[in-house]
């Protein structure tokens, strides 16, 4: 999916930036925490921890701010938050789901839905842009692991469904509750990926122009910017002309 890879490298662009960067440890904190606290505080016997540290191990995040969020959890502070997803629509009609956490979920409806009107878009109920999704595992690996065909009998070795090969690297696609165990198996394949995540997958993506990818840029960093909001994603779709002027 295009318009999903260009997206993926938006935020690799965007993690460069300091200011940006402590924002994104913040909400690895938080889900390392919780994800800490609703299972196993070791991340060998709790799949979503695992996947929560590995995503932040991805990006960087020092060893000891990942151990910090876990003791957080173990030791019984911390506040207790509660996970909500809102759904609407962007500039141009581009779908967008925003994932969030929150210890008040008036206050984040409040923000969203706030910042969806003052950027062009409209924030609508639950489940009204979430069919145009598949809840999916996403695990990418550079390009210098192997060539396209290496990674896809690995992939498919492993219980993956899909493989996305292109020169800027692999995309592997697996069910949503098969992520923990095709990971691990293509970790013994191919080594350490550049990023294990559960992502949302557009079925069907929404051209832009360069204008429409500056407003729409505009509402995600927007919502990016509030700290209860852990991540956004759209069905976007912008020809490499376009994002190379953003």
């Amino acid at each position: 999916m295009a318009g999903h890879s260009k997206w993926a490298n938006i935020q690799h662009r965007k993690g460069r930036q300091d200011a940006v960067r402590a924002k994104l440890f913040s909400k690895f904190s938080k889900e390392i925490t919780v994800a800490a606290k609703m299972g196993d505080p070791d991340p060998d016997k709790n799949p979503r921890l695992r996947l929560a540290v590995k995503e932040a191990k991805s990006a960087s995040m020092p060893k000891d701010n990942i151990e910090r969020a876990i003791k957080k959890a173990t030791g019984g502070d911390g506040d207790d938050y509660e996970e909500i997803r809102y759904e609407g629509y962007g500039p141009s009609g581009v779908a967008v789901i925003v994932e969030a956490m929150t210890d008040n979920r008036n206050r984040t409806a409040s923000n969203v839905r706030s910042t969806f009107s003052k950027n062009g878009g409209n924030l609508g109920e639950t489940g009204s842009v979430g069919f145009m999704f598949d809840r999916k595992g996403e695990v990418i690996y550079p390009a210098s692991v192997g060539d396209a065909d290496t990674v896809m009998m690995a992939a498919i070795e492993a219980g993956a469904e899909d493989v996305d090969s292109s020169e800027d690297g692999h995309v592997i696609w697996c069910a949503d509750t098969d992520l923990n165990d095709v990971a691990t198996a293509l970790e013994a394949a191919l080594g350490e990926s550049e990023s294990t995540k559960l992502v949302w997958k557009p079925q069907t993506t929404t051209e832009l122009d360069l204008e429409g990818m500056q407003k729409l840029m505009k509402l995600i960093d927007a919502l990016e910017d509030d700290d209860d909001v852990q991540r956004v994603t759209t069905n976007f779709e912008a020809s490499d002309e376009v994002m190379a002027q953003l």
